[in-house]
């Protein structure tokens, strides 16, 4: 059980120490950007989490209760849903128009193609308007 240990606090020690500095807002990093703090705790196992929870983070909070999902409140739209935006409410309706002429028109087009297949199929001759006999 012991033997477990050894391996599984240094693993917890490393989770917790990259999800804390994932979390972390970028001006909260010390010393390094966060890209290079991530590198290190991963790189060096054991005392890269022990370097980011003594010297990589403000450890005080910051005035106003901040939080790392701050910058998605700051710069959320006002719509939390595509179903709450009436433009693009709009555009489905717009391109429901457009694939329901499409649609009408193809049926239109495979309606008279059956037409000619059963005209021909009478034997009643040649479509309607042949092509114009080539210039060559």
């Amino acid at each position: 059980m012991l033997r477990a240990l050894i391996y599984l606090l240094p693993l917890a020690l490393t989770i917790f120490a990259f999800i804390d500095c994932l979390n972390t807002p970028e001006d909260e990093a010390r010393h390094l950007p966060k890209i290079a703090w991530v590198f290190i705790i991963l790189l060096f196992w054991i005392v890269g989490p022990i370097v980011w929870l003594a010297a990589g983070k403000v450890r005080t909070p910051p005035t106003g209760g901040r939080t790392p999902s701050e910058w998605h409140r700051n710069h959320r739209t006002t719509w939390t849903a595509p179903d709450d935006n009436p433009e693009f409410l709009q555009s489905l309706k717009d391109g429901n128009k457009r694939d329901e002429s499409l649609l009408k028109d193809w049926e239109a087009d495979l309606r008279r193609r059956e037409e000619e297949l059963k005209r021909r199929e009478n034997g009643s001759g040649a479509p309607e308007d042949p092509a114009p006999p080539s210039a060559s």
